[in-house]
């Protein structure tokens, strides 16, 4: 059995992960999905990583993997902007595996708000539109973000009040020198209107040095394709057990 942690994205909460928990539950595991303190101006990513690290010491009473990983280990798994926090709790506590699912990858040094230029994601997100039919530079949120979710699941969505997303964790430099020494993969999906497909494999192999799996749909797999989601999660989680 294995501990699985669910990070979710800007301006959400732990319910962009309801339709994956139950799919990890009912294969023997346990799940943690905190929800981050998104409308706090006062939390930056340090924040975000202390809430993400209380909620596993709440919920398994240590701070990462036992000896020998008997119960499975530690699977942190990172949805967009939590890409920026995934790694600072790697940091801080011994984890099995990171997977970062269409996630942002941050470099030392490199606030939230510069990641967008400097990555080319602006551009990127812009010549899909325009190649796609979709007017350029405009922030519709069904278009971009809840094209292939299914209906019942938007409907839902858009009667649950947001937190928001505070600017805070946007201004100040990502404070790790490197990335986390953890065993990582990347998951992108492949009709992400969001952070597009080549836009993100450049990224991946750029920053990460690694060649990114990828899936159908969307930028919200965990509304989307919740089942085979957990599927992918899982063959991860058993991969890395295999090697060991």
């Amino acid at each position: 059995m294995a501990t699985y942690v669910l990070i979710h994205g800007a301006g959400s909460d732990s319910w962009y992960w309801h339709l994956v928990v139950p799919e990890l539950r009912a294969r023997g595991h346990d799940v943690v999905a905190p929800d981050l303190p998104c409308g706090d101006d006062a939390a930056g990513f340090p924040e975000y990583a202390e809430t993400v690290l209380e909620a596993i010491r709440a919920h398994t009473g240590r701070t990462g993997r036992t000896d020998g990983a008997a119960d499975g280990g530690l699977v942190l798994v990172a949805q967009s902007l939590g890409g920026f926090t995934a790694p600072l709790v790697c940091a801080r506590t011994p984890v099995d595996l990171l997977v970062m699912v269409a996630a942002m990858v941050p470099s030392p040094g490199e606030s939230a708000g510069e990641w967008w230029d400097n990555t080319g994601q602006t551009q990127a997100q812009r010549e899909l539109d325009e190649r796609e039919g979709r007017p350029a530079g405009e922030f519709d949120e069904m278009a971009t973000f809840l094209h292939d979710v299914p209906p019942a699941v938007v409907e839902e969505l858009l009667s649950r009040k947001s937190p928001g997303q505070s600017g805070t964790p946007f201004a100040a430099p990502w404070p790790l020198t490197a990335w986390p020494a953890v065993p990582t993969r990347f998951l992108l999906c492949r009709d992400d209107r969001f952070f597009p497909a080549p836009f993100l494999r450049r990224v991946v192999r750029d920053r990460l040095g690694i060649v990114p799996d990828e899936m159908d749909g969307g930028h919200l797999p965990a509304l989307a394709r919740p089942k085979e989601l957990a599927e992918r999660l899982e063959a991860y989680r058993a991969g890395l057990a295999a090697s060991r």
